[in-house]
């Protein structure tokens, strides 16, 4: 009997970060934005801890893919999580408070060909 060759399926978990925060008016500092999508990966990590793929992706931190995204503005960021409720994508929507400002999406992991096509107009965050 020959052994398997198959790969396992590679897991990613996108972040979709508002790009306006760190711009005028808001000039939030880099490293208020990076806690902003450590709170919502986590959070997205805790919700759906008991989802298979979030077990997959866990079992080996040293190989964990994540892929941070940017979103224009905060309308962007809501529709973007409005379209992923629809279609049933799991995620979840930072909104940092006191203020109530939604700052970050954070998806469980996926394989990203179930994901890509609902985030293909989002590029890299810089």
């Amino acid at each position: 009997m020959a052994a398997s060759t198959a790969q396992p399926q590679l897991l990613v978990q996108y972040l979709v970060l508002r790009k306006d925060l760190s711009q005028a008016p808001f000039s939030w500092p880099v490293g208020a934005l990076v806690a902003q999508a450590c709170h919502a990966a986590t959070a997205a990590l805790h919700v759906h801890r008991d989802h298979p793929h979030t077990a997959v992706f866990l079992q080996n931190l040293g190989r964990m893919h994540k892929v941070v995204l940017e979103a224009p503005d905060e309308n962007t960021l809501k529709d973007l999580a409005e379209t992923l409720q629809q279609k049933s994508i799991d995620h979840t929507l930072w909104l940092e408070q006191p203020e109530n400002i939604a700052t970050c999406i954070a998806l469980r992991p996926y394989p990203k060909e179930e994901v890509s096509q609902y985030l293909k107009k989002f590029r890299l965050f810089k």
